[in-house]
């Protein structure tokens, strides 16, 4: 890389630390325990592989947000402990009925981080220190944990899902939401019939208590 490159790069990265620095001096911090539900499908590529139907799973855990007073943008991180699991039935193809397999519940067990953008609409007159609409956006940082099933499929360690979504702030201490969350890459693949991949797909449902 030349001295023209390292000194445009060098200038992005000290504009996007000031800029941090600047949003976090004039923003309002609170943390909470978020608690929620997911709906899980694993998608094979080749749909007609395998016939899976969608689990639910638990997420529980931590987030912390920052809000930009004013306009209504904020950013939260989370960290939180998830389940996703799906019934794939293995005994319709003769390679896993040979293995005694048949409909097996596949749980996959995620350290997830994710973050996101939101917008909370607060202009409503004074009902919003009862209800605020908001939407929100962002990806997560998926670390597999634990999964069973280990000689059918092999597991990517870490994954990435885009969510979206959208909820309400209730009393200025709950938050609650609806998003649909999909895989960027691969999941899983199958050890066996060309190696097929899959990626998660997941409805989720959580709500958030913040501390003040």
């Amino acid at each position: 890389m030349n001295m023209k490159k390292l000194t445009i790069l060098a200038a992005l990265l000290l504009a996007s630390v000031v800029a941090g620095v600047s949003a976090y001096a004039q923003s309002e911090t609170r943390w909470g325990v978020t608690a929620g539900l997911n709906f899980n499908t694993i998608h094979f590529k080749q749909s007609d592989i395998l016939n899976v139907k969608g689990g639910f799973g638990p997420q529980v855990g931590v987030t912390g947000e920052m809000i930009i007073p004013g306009v209504g943008f904020s950013v939260d991180g989370s960290l939180l402990y998830s389940m996703r699991s799906s019934k794939i039935n293995y005994g319709e193809r003769v390679v896993w009925y040979e293995q005694g397999l048949r409909n097996e519940t596949c749980n996959l067990h995620y350290l997830d981080m994710p973050l996101r953008l939101k917008f909370t609409y607060h202009n409503l007159n004074g009902f919003e220190n009862k209800v605020m609409p908001m939407v929100f956006a962002g990806p997560t940082f998926s670390f597999l944990l634990a999964k069973n099933l280990k000689d059918v499929n092999t597991y990517r360690p870490v994954s990435v899902l885009m969510s979206m979504g959208l909820g309400a702030e209730l009393f200025k201490r709950w938050q609650v939401g609806v998003s649909y969350n999909f895989s960027i890459g691969e999941t899983l693949r199958t050890r066996v019939l060309d190696e097929n991949n899959a990626k998660n797909r997941c409805w989720s449902i959580q709500a958030t208590y913040y501390m003040k």
